[in-house]
């Protein structure tokens, strides 16, 4: 009969085993960590013109020019100049107010400046996630990016306050001309007249 090489085994020292224990979770937490540093997560904003000056508030309306795509570039909607009336109430671009944009939208807005031209990106879980306004080209869990031109900013009460002033030179202008037909004060008479 063969006999089998026995090897002892060696009694473990007292308070090893929560050593043993720590360095297995260490190394755990480690495959862990890196796993969810490798994932995406968040929204990105790369610039690619460097504004200057202040970056806007969670509540400011900002003006901006962009356009909103799909992950396979499909074009879903594009801010262009708003046309007013009167030159100097409002800046060019779309008005926007962050307090009523997605998340991720407002997340990004927060890290441009004025003048600056970016790109942003932002996960489904950040823009409509699973619920996408109903009718709109988005499909449930989109991720969206944003080419964005960052005109300008103000405070909402700016912005309400110059909707207020804008809004009274329009009635003003209109009851001028329903008023024996002469256009308002300081109004350019129309061509030929």
């Amino acid at each position: 009969m063969t006999e089998i090489t026995r090897v002892p085994i060696l009694p473990i020292k007292k308070g090893s085993l929560p050593k043993l224990w720590i360095g297995v979770a260490a190394v755990l937490l480690a495959g862990a960590g890196l796993a969810y540093a490798s994932v995406p997560h968040g929204v990105e904003v790369v610039e690619l013109t460097a504004g200057t000056g202040e970056s806007p508030g969670a509540t400011d309306v900002i003006f901006a020019r962009y356009v909103g795509k799909l992950p396979d570039g499909t074009v879903f909607d594009e801010g262009k100049d708003v046309q007013l009336p009167i030159d100097g109430v409002f800046p060019k671009g779309q008005p926007l107010p962050l307090a009523q944009m997605v998340p991720g939208f407002r997340e990004g807005a927060l890290k441009m400046k004025k003048g600056g031209k970016y790109r942003l990106e932002i996960p489904a879980d950040k823009a409509y996630g699973a619920n996408p306004p109903q009718g709109a080209p988005i499909p449930p869990n989109a991720d969206l990016t944003f080419d964005i031109e960052l005109v300008d900013f103000m405070s909402e009460e700016d912005f309400q306050s110059r909707l207020g002033m804008l809004q009274q030179m329009m009635q003003q202008a209109q009851g001028g001309q329903i008023q024996g037909g002469q256009p308002p004060l300081g109004a350019q008479p129309a061509p030929g007249q």
